[in-house]
């Protein structure tokens, strides 16, 4: 079948056209130039024939869908959306590159790489389903990288909220990577198929194909249907491939959604798990919290921040950490106190002097000392502070020994547990790593984590250790709690 023509680009205010990037099936997608700021920038653009009011609305849904979810580090950005002049919807997004697409066809991806970018992935589609949102479109060519090499997902034309997906409404399929209770109309997409799809996207940047597509022989779709409602996956077929990791695959990919990972959180936490047994440093979990709106004022630097969730590690952009002035600050408020006193007592002592006479006076001794006594006071603290400074400094230069994790405080809430504990004394590159009593473990920098997947009656445990360039210190005393649903 021949490829249509691109449609002619839109004349949009404040862009210049450049070149075509590719085109689909409802839009194509433009290089166009922004003027202020200045900045090449990817433009979809709906085709002109398939526009009408059921269209406009999807096209709405995917650019409110996408603002909303593309502060994300892994989903790809979203800029703006409008109507041009002739009357076609438009995206303005992050300008990304598809060779990810093709690269996994033509060459063997190291499965270290592969699963960093799973578990980037995985963050990003986790995150969207705890905003209620399901892609139903996860395939490789919608993992696209940013300038810096970072993955982001892609195209949430046929998204929907997990209410709206109950509706069996026809959508768009990518057969190769759909489960196949959507490929059989049991339902239009649920947490379940998205797990399904999720785990047979990694599988064919291993593979080099998709889970059902056998070389050499037929893969029609019809072919492809009927292989994935058996659900029986060919080996991926690499040596460098450990046999946990085609376990983990494939029963994510079991034809009963039930036996598949309860969450994609939980796949990725497996995925981590396997680069631990391959030796490389876990890739972090960037997940969203559910209260990272009701930060208070005095957190607006955190609310930049994604928060970790449930052994999820929060945005590898960074923390603040505490330096050494929160050690000598109350000392210097003591200080400013104990100045303020002594003034104070000057005036009041002045202003009683003007009314008294020589006999109620003090003695000139008497304010000698006190005097002498109050500048001794002042120089005692002073001392104590550069002293306690100069401590804090030389144990932070000299102490090679990583942290230990004291005092973890486990508190039950709705649908949730919650351990937190205090801040040993981690520097820029070091995060925690949180052990379950199932031995899973998974990497984070903040000092929550949530237990979300347990249920009611079990008992959850933790053990947290800090993590310095890639040695594990000392882990804490385990914290166990009931979990009561």
């Amino acid at each position: 079948m021949a490829r249509r023509l691109p449609s002619q680009p839109p004349v949009l205010p404040g862009f210049s056209t450049i070149h075509v990037l590719g085109s689909g099936g409802f839009a194509d997608v433009f290089l166009y130039e922004q003027n202020m700021p200045r900045r090449q920038v990817a433009v979809k653009v709906m085709l002109s024939e398939v526009v009408n009011d059921q269209v406009r609305q999807m096209f709405q849904a995917e650019a409110n869908l996408m603002a909303q979810l593309s502060s994300h580090p892994s989903i790809l950005t979203v800029y703006q959306a409008s109507v041009s002049s002739d009357g076609r919807p438009y995206l303005v997004m992050e300008l990304c590159s598809s060779s990810l697409s093709e690269r996994y066809r033509r060459e063997r991806i190291p499965v270290p790489e592969v699963l960093r970018i799973a578990v980037k992935i995985g963050s990003a589609i986790e995150t969207a389903h705890r905003a209620r949102v399901l892609h139903r479109d996860i395939k490789p060519s919608n993992i696209l990288l940013t300038a810096y090499g970072h993955p982001v997902l892609s195209d949430f034309g046929i998204a929907s909220t997990l209410s709206e997906a109950d509706t069996h409404e026809s959508v768009g399929l990518s057969i190769p990577w759909s489960a196949p209770e959507v490929l059989m109309d049991e339902t239009s997409g649920s947490i379940a198929s998205e797990v399904w799809s999720f785990a047979a996207t990694v599988y064919s940047l291993l593979a080099g194909r998709s889970p059902f597509e056998i070389p050499g022989e037929s893969n029609k779709s019809a072919d492809l249907i009927s292989r994935i409602n058996r659900a029986r996956p060919q080996l991926i077929g690499r040596s460098d491939v450990p046999p946990s990791l085609e376990r983990v695959l494939a029963q994510a990919m079991s034809r009963k959604p039930e036996n598949r990972p309860a969450s994609v959180l939980e796949l990725v936490r497996e995925l981590q798990s396997i680069e631990t047994e391959l030796g490389v440093p876990q890739t972090p979990i960037e997940v969203a919290m559910d209260d990272w709106a009701l930060a208070t004022v005095s957190d607006l630097e955190d609310r930049t921040r994604v928060r970790g969730v449930g052994g999820v590690v929060a945005t590898a952009r960074g923390r603040r950490r505490r330096s050494a002035s929160v050690i000598y600050a109350p000392v210097g408020t003591m200080m400013r106190q104990t100045a303020g006193d002594h003034n104070s007592r000057q005036k009041g002592q002045s202003s009683r002097q003007k009314g008294q006479n020589s006999e109620t006076r003090p003695t000139e001794r008497w304010r000698g000392m006190r005097a002498l006594a109050w500048g001794l006071i002042v120089s005692a603290v002073l001392v104590i502070a550069l002293g306690a400074t100069a401590t804090f400094v030389l144990i932070r230069a000299n102490s090679d020994q990583i942290p230990l994790v004291t005092n973890i405080v486990a508190t039950a809430g709705s649908g949730a547990i919650k351990f937190s504990w205090t801040d040993p004394g981690l520097t820029v590159d070091d995060s925690y790593q949180v052990t379950t009593g199932d031995g899973r473990s998974a990497l984070q920098t903040s000092t929550d984590y949530f237990a979300q997947d347990a249920k009611a009656g079990d008992q959850v445990c933790i053990t947290v250790a800090v993590n310095r360039q890639g040695k594990t210190g000392p882990p804490s005393a385990e914290k166990c709690l009931d979990f009561r649903g």
